[in-house]
Parts: structure tokens; sequence; C-alpha cells
């Protein structure tokens, strides 16, 4: 039975979530249609820097994210504590950035004189927008509708493109986190498209095996501003042709992917380490390959280790999670407290959580 969003994105349980959007019909996001033979892969582009823009605005973060053919895939944590230490300045003109606004906030923005009544309405607006800014539902509404769009433009169609709802999975812990991550970069390889993580255009991984030091291929993350209020963009985006980009789309902040720290040093990180998060999608993705099907042999890689997660299983996982699992993804122990919190009976994927993670008591 459908339920409501409030059930499945409570922040209260978790800010982390693996969120997945699929096309309508026999539309494409991207790729090459095989009936039209018509190429859509330009597109790829727009939902990466659509992302990071989108980043740069809401109060929720990029950890992990891959476009596919006709879907997408992301990995999310939302900082509500961050959009919490906002002045009512800074989140209007966060949100101003992506909409107008009513007219009370134009001439507030502007600097107009308003009598007491005006400035307390303004203060309301600036209450509800704060919450959207940390709404998954938002940043899903903001960046499905911008892509619609332009696809509807570029196609010569009016109507529907993206499925009437997204998909969501709570992230109840950090294993959790880590099978969402690989599951999500992995997905080119799995569907062969790609033969290794940096060779999978327009996913996360690829994206940080490019900005590693001393990589030739490309610069252009590298190459960061900071801009007066804060926010980050590239000297140089990767942005899709002028003729397809509303002149306002370029002109939006640009925030890089979330960065990892095994330290807990930073306030808001992926809990790992970067160097063995790599050695893990690399390694479960050499077992992924059609030619090069098997098991993880040999030493195990570290992030498993420490969490105590069974290699065979999670190579499974790595696959199927999205099948596996329904609203919520974590330990047995995470998802029972889970279901009691929202005096369930039961949530599906039990089964497999006691497949992958109950090695990590023995």
């Amino acid at each position: 039975m459908t339920q409501p969003r409030a059930a499945l994105v409570s922040l209260d349980a978790t800010p982390w979530y693996h969120l997945v959007n699929r096309c309508v019909r026999r539309a494409f996001l991207c790729g090459t249609d095989a009936v039209s033979g018509q190429d859509y892969e330009h597109r790829r582009g727009w939902i990466s820097d659509r992302l990071h823009q989108l980043a740069g605005v809401f109060a929720i973060d990029v950890a992990a994210y891959a476009v596919m053919n006709n879907h997408y895939h992301l990995v999310v944590r939302v900082e509500t504590e961050r959009a919490a230490n906002w002045s009512d300045d800074e989140v209007l003109h966060r949100w101003t950035a992506l909409f107008s606004g009513p007219l009370l906030v134009q001439r507030y923005r502007a600097g107009a004189d308003q009598l007491p009544a005006e400035v307390a309405a303004v203060k309301k607006l600036a209450a509800i927008c704060r919450e959207r800014l940390v709404d998954v539902s938002w940043f899903m509404r903001v960046l499905n509708e911008a892509i619609a769009r332009q696809a509807n433009a570029e196609d010569g169609v009016k109507g529907r493109f993206w499925e009437g709802r997204f998909k969501s999975q709570a992230l109840l812990d950090e294993a959790a986190i880590l099978s969402a991550m690989a599951y999500v970069d992995l997905n080119p390889i799995r569907a062969g498209m790609a033969e290794t993580p940096e060779a999978s255009q327009h996913t996360s991984v690829a994206e940080r095996l490019a900005e590693l030091p001393g990589d030739g291929e490309t610069e252009r993350a590298a190459k960061r501003v900071t801009l007066g209020d804060g926010l980050l963009t590239d000297a140089s985006p990767e942005t899709p042709p002028a003729a397809q980009v509303p002149a306002w789309w370029q002109t939006l902040p640009h925030q890089p992917l979330m960065p990892f720290d095994a330290t807990a040093q930073l306030p808001t990180a992926i809990p790992f380490s970067l160097e063995d998060y790599l050695e893990l999608v690399e390694t479960t993705g050499r077992c992924q390959r059609p030619d090069k099907r098997g098991q993880i042999t040999g030493r195990v890689p570290k992030l498993l280790g420490r969490l105590g997660i069974d290699p065979e299983a999670f190579i499974a996982a790595s696959s199927t999670l999205l099948k596996r699992f329904g609203s919520a993804v974590g330990t047995p122990e995470s998802l029972t407290a889970r279901c009691a919190a929202r005096q369930a009976r039961h949530l599906r994927g039990m089964r497999a959580a006691r497949e992958l993670y109950e090695h990590r008591a023995a």
C-alpha cells in the first residue's frame, strides 16, 4: 500500500536517504533510443550540473549519484542544523535564487520601506522557505521540474516526463549508507555501460576519481572559488550547450560533493575514508562485471571488515538493494527500532538485513 511521504522521510529517524526517480513510458533521460536512434547523451550533464547547484541552495548534501538512461539515483544527507542557523535574509536569498517569491518578499529584499505587519509576514514566509530548504520532496521537485521542462522543450512535447513519485529509502546506520553508496556508484558497471568506476561517466565515484591530485583527465573540480555569500561555484562549470540552458541556470552556485572523513573531525561528512571506499567499489565492481563474475577473495576490503558485513552478501546487496529492502535500509537492530517508532509490525528487508549484517556479531 502506498505510504505518505512524511512516513517514509522522517528526519527524526535519519538524515540519510537513497532516492530514485524514473521516466514515464519510453521517455529517455539519457543514452540513445534504439527505436528512433535519437541521442540523448547530453542530458546526463543536465542532472549532475543541476544537482551541484541545488546542493548549494538547499541544506541537502549529495554524497553519491548515478545518472542512467531512464532514471537516476541519489544518496543525500539533510542538514537541518545548518538551515536552522541561517538568518531570515540568508533563507530568502537562497529561496529567491530558485523562485521569484511573493511581491512582499521582493520588496523586502530590495530594501523598500515596510510596515511592521509586512515585516512580520515576511518572517512567516521565511520560516516556510526554511522548512522547504530541508525538505527532500522540494529538492526533488525543483530538480525534476527543471529537467522535465528542458526535455519536453527539446522533444517538442507536453505532459508528464517523470513517474508520479520518487522512491526513497531511509539509511538508518553506517552499514546502510555504505551499501547504498556502493549500489548507486556501481549502477553503470552493473548495467554494462562501463567497465571501471573511472569510466562510468556522470557518477559520483567517477567525479571523485577525476578530482584526485595528479589526475590529468580533468581538473575542472579543482578550480573552486568562494562567493561572498559563502557558497561555492566552479570557475568553469560543465554545462549543457547555452542554447539549451536558461540564463538563470548558469548563475546558480555550484556545491561540491559531500566530503569523506573517517576521523569525524568535519561536522558533516561521509563517515569513511575515500581510500577505503574506492577500494570497496573497485573490488565489488570486479565481481559485478559480466566477464569477471566471482567472489571477493584474498584480503577483504577494510570497510566490510570494520562494519562486520559479509562480503558475499554485500555483493548481492550491491546489485539488488532497491528490491530487497523497502522504505528503510539498515541492520536488523536499526530496522526493529524503525518499526517500533512507526508502530509498524514489519519492514520489508529484515531477511536481507540478517544476511548482510548479522555476520557482524560473530
